[in-house]
């Protein structure tokens, strides 16, 4: 097995940014991944990790999946299909970024209204932890298959694509450990998906009814894992995996 590819989300919900390496430390997330997040006008007010209904999120507005995303530092510059490519320095910024999401943000929601940090040692992951998410190429495969369609890997938001192994054998991973390149992290607990997977990377665009496929097909709502980095250092596109 091996790694074939890395991403970070900056700003969640928001874009993604692909990268070739990364270092990670024990029990922390991915650096920089889910730094910010925009809470919306029914979001509380408040310091730390807050759960993600609380923020524009693409299960609940299709059109931001097709955001793509670079960042330098706490600098992001955000484009879509839709809109003219902004450069936001945060949080200096933040009245601006929000200016520039909102045409891409259904007027039936709750309306943006403040861009906040995540804590440093999680950031504003859906699960409150300092995990990564895995994902199985072999498992996307699989639902492709089932889809008649090929399933984008975007859809699904990981941080680490590994190729190799069977389909959905990360299920038999929960409570084991990897070996990714020059870290160790321990498979915690899978991951119960919603309708943002349903929403096209490129368009923003409900066109692949995953959930239904993972229901009727697999017999759950699961795609990919959340693990813990227990021995941190460098992880590269490229890098073997193992079964520790």
């Amino acid at each position: 097995m091996k790694v074939t590819d890395l991403w970070r989300y900056p700003l969640k919900g928001l874009g993604r940014e692909r990268l070739e390496q990364v270092y990670l430390t024990t029990d922390s997330a991915l650096p920089g991944d889910r730094a910010w997040a925009v809470r919306h006008a029914n979001g509380v007010e408040a310091e730390g990790w807050r759960p993600c209904n609380e923020f524009l999120r693409t299960a609940s507005g299709p059109l931001l999946a097709a955001v793509e995303l670079s960042s330098n530092g706490d600098t992001l510059t955000l484009i879509h299909p839709e809109r003219p490519a902004g450069r936001f320095a945060l949080p200096e910024d933040g009245a601006q970024l929000i200016d520039w999401v909102r045409p891409l943000w259904p007027e039936s929601r709750p309306a943006p209204v403040a861009v906040v940090p995540g804590p440093a040692s999680t950031g504003m992951s859906d699960n409150g932890q300092a995990t990564l998410s895995i994902l199985n190429q072999s498992s996307l495969n699989a639902l492709s298959a089932c889809a008649g369609v090929p399933v984008d890997q975007r859809r699904f938001r990981g941080n680490i694509v590994i190729d190799g192994a069977e389909p959905w054998a990360e299920f038999n991973w929960i409570g084991k450990r990897l070996t990714l390149g020059s870290i160790t992290v321990e498979v915690t607990e899978v991951i119960t998906r919603c309708r943002a997977t349903e929403a096209s990377p490129e368009t923003g665009t409900r066109d692949v009814n995953t959930l239904a496929i993972l229901r009727d097909q697999f017999g759950h709502q699961d795609f990919g894992v959340y693990a813990r980095v227990v021995s941190g250092g460098s992880l590269a596109v490229g890098d073997a995996v193992a079964l520790a």
